[in-house]
């Protein structure tokens, strides 16, 4: 984390918590197979809890975001720190989003909740990033998540320009 309290994507990311081409078919099969993704991640205390206020959390409203992103996230008791993976579906999944368009781009965010700060803004972060077209279109040309990794820190690294 940095001077400014923003935690770089690149950096909650690993490529074990990205998945390209997830072939879940609804909101709730994306939700259950990213939250698989978190599994046997060091600050992951209880994986049945953070799948439960992620969904619980959707249940109250959709984080289908528009321009085919969807952020789906907690504040849980089921992490000691914040954690967060990344998918691209292998197909549209309607997400109930704001703009009423399908999503292929979901990332989901975990984090305890004392750090109810952190969280909001990492949120927003990822949602700045990923509202830059050019972004958006190079992740769905990726074929690994070392791709999807590598083309976080670039652009990270490159101020906005959509």
């Amino acid at each position: 984390m940095n001077s400014t309290d923003t935690v770089a994507i690149s950096d909650l990311l690993s490529e074990e918590r990205i998945h390209v081409s997830l072939p879940a078919t609804s909101r709730e099969d994306v939700i259950h197979m990213m939250v698989q993704l978190l599994e046997g991640h060091s600050s992951v205390t209880d994986l049945e809890q953070v799948r439960e206020d992620v969904i619980e959390r959707e249940r109250m409203m959709s984080t289908g975001v528009g321009k085919g992103l969807a952020l789906p996230h907690a504040k849980t008791g089921g992490v000691s720190e914040t954690v967060g993976c990344f998918a691209v579906t292998a197909r549209p999944i309607d997400f109930d989003a704001m703009d009423e368009e399908p999503v292929r781009l979901v990332f989901m965010l975990a984090g305890p909740e004392a750090a109810r700060s952190k969280h909001i803004k990492i949120l927003s972060h990822i949602s700045r990033l990923l509202n830059r077209k050019r972004l958006r279109t190079r992740i769905l040309d990726c074929d690994t998540p070392a791709d999807v990794l590598a083309l976080f820190a670039e652009e990270e690294d490159t101020p906005a320009v959509s």
